[in-house]
């Protein structure tokens, strides 16, 4: 079979991504365990990744960041699913990078880019509560503007990094009466901030060592200047513009995930006997693989495409909510049928393939559920 390459690597790209691979498999991966024993990724660990240029690849220079494309986050987001890196969570952080670049004012991107850049503040976005997960306009918590200053009062759940976090990204309404329009943005540092406080870190079935938290705002006063953009009411336009970039971060780790699940079966099924033979010769084992291979392949020239796209500038809203939903669901089947050729050693967590099936199941929940992305395809028809 002729190795398949993706069409927006260059040979630049693939130089970067073995510097990314040594370092993803030398230093980040023998930290898993321990990660994953504490349920946080430690702080000199975001630093040490920040020394690296890993944590903004696609940041400008001019804001600290390593000055790269989306194709360099890219590669930083798939080694790490290769190396079964499940714990730092990257992505959160970029992702809450992006609001500011996209959204902030100047001020506000060279208050806040160059320090996320380095590791010295750790993102996260506080969007999802007790009673509002998918549903953006059923939030509860509030900003009210005294003088020149907003008063946060509510609180958050499922949130990544949340016991890390120093900069947060919190979702609020100004304007209850105002649906969509009353949302807004605000940046909060959470270090020595009265009237913010952690709560417990959420046991989860999977991603043990990504910490998730519930966050409490009570009565939390930041200043004006941490509403991003500067502008009441447009933190729904905001988060909307940055969906597609999250949304294809997720399938392209779906894509990932099942890319590595499919490598480490093979290998198992060609070593691993039974009858007198290998369980690779068994056509049942075989034909298994062979369709898990193809759903892989197809998925991955489907992320690139939407890689492509976007690195065109051309990726729509749309297409990003095909991807996360089918490539997540098809990341699920893939990881189910190669635990399953795996027999009993699949069901024990010393062997990869029990993690990743285990991780793999929040993907058709986060970015917006999997039925919530069906609905934003319909409503495009």
């Amino acid at each position: 079979m002729t190795p398949y390459r993706s069409p927006w690597l260059d040979d630049d790209l693939e130089s970067f991504r073995g510097t990314v691979r040594r370092f993803v498999t030398d230093v980040l991966a023998p930290r898993e365990p321990a990660w994953q024993a504490a349920q946080r990724v430690d702080d000199a660990s975001w630093r040490e990744v920040g020394a690296m240029g890993l944590l903004l690849c696609a940041i400008p220079d001019e804001y600290g960041g390593s000055g790269g494309s989306f194709a360099h986050d890219c590669i930083v987001f798939e080694e790490l699913c290769y190396a079964g890196v499940g714990s730092f969570g990257k992505h959160v952080h970029t992702i809450c990078a992006h609001y500011i670049l996209a959204c902030g004012t100047e001020t506000q991107r060279r208050r806040w880019l160059p320090r996320l850049a380095s590791g010295e503040l750790v993102g996260a976005i506080a969007m999802s509560e007790p009673s509002a997960g998918s549903d953006l306009q059923g939030i509860r918590t509030r900003a009210a503007k005294i003088g020149q200053r907003y008063v946060l009062s509510g609180s958050k759940t499922f949130i990544s990094n949340g016991q890390v976090a120093t900069l947060v990204c919190v979702v609020a309404k100004t304007d209850p009466t105002a649906g969509a329009k009353g949302i807004s943005l605000f940046m909060v540092e959470t270090d020595g901030q009265d009237g913010f406080r952690r709560g417990r870190t959420l046991d989860k079935i999977g991603l043990p060592g990504q910490d998730t938290s519930e966050l409490f705002f009570d009565d939390c006063s930041v200043p004006a200047d941490c509403l991003l953009g500067g502008v009441e009411g447009a933190g729904f336009a905001q988060l909307m513009e940055q969906l597609p970039y999250e949304r294809t971060i997720v399938g392209l780790a779906g894509v990932a995930v099942m890319e590595r699940a499919v490598r480490l079966t093979t290998e198992y099924a060609r070593e691993r006997k039974a009858f007198g033979k290998t369980l690779f010769e068994m056509q049942n084992t075989r034909f298994k693989l062979a369709e898990a291979k193809t759903l892989a392949h197809v998925g991955r020239v489907f992320i690139d495409s939407c890689i492509q796209r976007y690195l065109a500038g051309t990726l729509d809203t749309a297409t990003a909510s095909m991807a996360k939903w089918w490539l997540t669901d098809m990341q699920c089947q893939v990881v189910d049928e190669c635990l399953q050729l795996h027999g009993g050693y699949g069901y024990m967590r010393e062997y990869p393939i029990a993690q990743m099936y285990a991780d793999s199941r929040v993907q058709r929940i986060y970015g917006g559920s999997n039925e919530i992305m069906k609905e934003i395809i319909a409503r495009s028809m």
